[in-house]
C-alpha cells in the first residue's frame, strides 16, 4: 500500500472550512495528477480509476461501473461528469497517513489502498 506524505499547508478550496479537520491537507492540482492510473479501493469495497487521459470510472462494492470524464481544477478539485448525467466536484486531503475523499456535501470517504 502506498501512503502519501504531504507537506502543505490546509486551505479550505473546494471544501467548507467546516468540513475539513485538523490535520487535513487538501491536495493541490499536482498531487491529483499524480494519482492518475492507480485505483483507489475505499473500505465499502468501491474503487475509483482516474486514468492518465481524462476518463473515469467508478466500480461499485456489487460490481455495477459508472463512466465519466474527470477534470482537476488548480485548487486540488475534481469534478467529474458522469456518462449517466451526474456531475460532482469532489477533494481529497492526506489526513495522517490516509487518503481521504471529500465529496460536495462534506461526506468522508477514506481510502483503504492506492494501487
Amino acid at each position: 500500500m502506498k501512503f502519501l506524505i504531504l507537506s502543505l499547508a490546509v486551505t479550505a478550496s473546494g471544501v467548507s472550512a467546516q468540513t475539513l479537520r485538523e490535520g487535513d491537507t487538501v491536495l493541490n492540482d499536482r498531487q491529483m495528477a499524480a494519482l492518475s492510473g492507480v485505483r483507489h479501493v475505499f473500505f465499502d469495497g468501491g474503487t475509483s480509476f482516474f486514468s492518465e487521459t481524462d476518463r473515469y470510472t467508478y466500480t461499485y462494492p456489487d460490481g455495477g461501473v459508472a463512466h465519466g470524464r474527470y477534470e482537476i481544477r488548480i485548487d486540488g478539485q475534481v469534478c467529474t461528469s458522469f456518462t449517466h448525467g451526474f456531475e460532482r466536484c469532489d477533494t481529497y486531503v492526506q489526513s495522517g497517513s490516509r487518503l481521504v475523499l471529500i465529496t460536495e456535501d462534506g461526506t468522508r470517504f477514506p481510502v483503504r489502498e492506492v494501487n
